[in-house]
């Protein structure tokens, strides 16, 4: 499975971002583009630590819900969202958001593998390894949703 550590992966990512337009319409959910990148990119800020999410204490936190989620099964969809990561999503702007997600890119996969890395709120503590699946996975979910 790809990782969001691996620069060519990273790089797709960011092309499939910059190609998303207003009129793209999601496939399931309530999410306009705007509002899908700027829920992304918060994601990306609470995998680096820069958004704080208070933790929630739900079984995937454990072997082997963890390992199945995050390397297995695909997203659901529609899943409960922390509301940290839908706080600025009303207000969001595309373009804005399609700059900030690639730099957000950047500045995470800067960030050392043996730097301390934020516990998941819901999935407990988590590795480099761990984070740079689940971004990658979590970012091609909703790309996916907007069928790009």
């Amino acid at each position: 499975m790809p990782t969001f550590w691996d620069p060519a992966s990273r790089q797709q990512l960011c092309a499939r971002v910059e190609r998303l337009t207003e009129s793209w319409t999601a496939q399931w959910g309530k999410f306009n583009p705007a509002q899908m990148l700027a829920h992304l990119n918060d994601a990306i800020r609470m995998a680096t630590g820069e958004l704080q999410v208070p933790s929630r204490k739900l079984p995937i936190r454990f072997f082997p819900l963890k390992q199945l989620i995050l390397y297995v099964l695909p997203f659901p969809k529609s899943a409960p969202t922390a509301p940290q990561l839908l706080a600025r999503c009303d207000n969001a702007n595309l373009q804005t958001e399609q700059a900030e997600f690639r730099q957000m890119a950047e500045r995470a996969a800067a960030k050392a593998a043996t730097d301390a890395w934020p516990a998941h709120p819901a999935f407990g503590a988590m590795t480099h390894k761990a984070w740079g699946k689940l971004v990658f996975k979590h970012t091609d979910h909703h790309l996916r949703q907007f069928g790009v």
